[in-house]
């Protein structure tokens, strides 16, 4: 069973980095892999998304600039850099798998992580 895990959230100062790692195991073929997130009373939104082959890169205009994707498919991971953080980053953030090319729709994922914990605050 193919299953997806997070790693990297915690707590940081506005203007700090994190790193979040998603760890995939098993083999399945994923056309992308993205990561979302979701802050409380809010709905999931789309971050960034990366091709099978790291050829194509997505990002939301919230995050264009400060945050980058990249995957190291011999360590099977996908890796979100995050700099510059400022509190409305502020959220739980999942990693995906789809194998279609709706990478900017969450219901377009059909593996989830169980999320990573990301906090911004002073």
């Amino acid at each position: 069973q193919v299953q997806l895990v997070e790693s990297g959230g915690g707590l940081v100062q506005p203007g700090g980095s994190l790193r979040l790692s998603c760890a995939r195991s098993g083999r399945t073929f994923s056309f992308y892999m993205g990561w979302f997130r979701q802050a409380p009373g809010k709905e999931r939104e789309f971050v960034s998304a990366i091709s099978w082959n790291g050829g194509y890169t997505y990002y939301a205009d919230s995050v264009k600039g400060r945050f980058a994707i990249s995957n190291d498919n011999a360590k099977n991971t996908v890796n979100l850099q995050m700099n510059s953080l400022k509190p409305e980053d502020t959220a739980v953030y999942y990693c995906a798998a789809t194998r279609t090319n709706l990478y900017g729709r969450a219901d377009a994922y059909d593996l989830w992580g169980q999320g990573t914990q990301v906090t911004v605050s002073s």
